[in-house]
């Protein structure tokens, strides 16, 4: 998907939301939808990831309390950022920066960007100009609450953070990140008390969501269970989950 063009924020597009914490299967779901619809991604997290990186090659300070002036680049950055995804990859003006915002050190700074409420109010027309025909997956905390309200189909995913935590690990390995699960495990914790408790778009599921527990579930069972209500709440014929991975 390129970056969106300049368009009325809200698009007549049809949108599918998919929030929860990190390592609840949201992405993968999202890429699998993705691929049998045929339609537009985003990846919302991946906007605070960009971000912070952003911060750490300009020298932005992300401690606690993030000063006023910091807060004013953040959102400068966020008001002109040049971001798109394809091929699997996220494209910062062209350059391919998909690796360098998969750290879990990564993820920490974006976790201090996102309660940000300047930072927030200027990504939000960015994404909601992504809602273009044929449509729209995203994914993220709080596409569903906050972004998209009015989406055709609200997904909301959990799980264990035990299995979390294992998911992850093994993501960042196969990635060439040397993690334990007992690090992922603590971060993932901090993590989501921060998500939960933001006083911005906390994580929470959004009215009429479909909830759904991934713990005990392979990627192609989670997806065929959301490809199911997606072809109800959308309108669309059955969802072919087809030759998914069972990882």
């Amino acid at each position: 998907m390129s970056s969106p063009p300049r368009q009325p924020e809200i698009s007549a597009a049809p949108v599918i939301t998919l929030d929860g914490p990190s390592g609840s299967g949201k992405g993968t779901i999202a890429r699998g939808l993705v691929a049998r619809l045929g339609w537009h991604y985003l990846e919302s997290g991946a906007l605070y990831r960009v971000l912070g990186l952003l911060a750490a090659r300009d020298g932005i300070a992300l401690g606690a309390p993030i000063a006023e002036r910091d807060i004013a680049k953040l959102s400068a950055l966020a008001a002109r950022l040049q971001l798109s995804f394809r091929d699997g990859g996220v494209f910062l003006e062209g350059e391919d920066v998909n690796a360098q915002i998969r750290s879990e050190a990564a993820g920490e700074r974006a976790s201090r960007i996102a309660p940000l409420p300047e930072v927030r109010e200027a990504l939000l027309g960015w994404q909601r100009r992504c809602a273009r025909p044929p449509g729209l997956v995203a994914d993220g905390r709080d596409m569903g609450t906050v972004v998209f309200p009015g989406a055709a189909c609200k997904v909301f995913l959990t799980a264990g953070v035990e299995a979390r935590a294992r998911r992850r690990c093994a993501q960042l390995k196969e990635l060439g990140f040397n993690v334990s699960i007992a690090q992922i495990h603590r971060e993932l914790g901090e993590r989501d008390r921060r998500d939960l408790s933001r006083a911005v778009s906390p994580l929470k599921p959004a009215e009429g969501a479909f909830q759904l527990d991934t713990t005990s579930l392979s990627a192609a069972e989670a997806l065929v269970a959301v490809s199911a209500r997606v072809a109800r709440d959308c309108n669309l014929p059955e969802i072919s989950a087809g030759n998914f991975p069972e990882s």
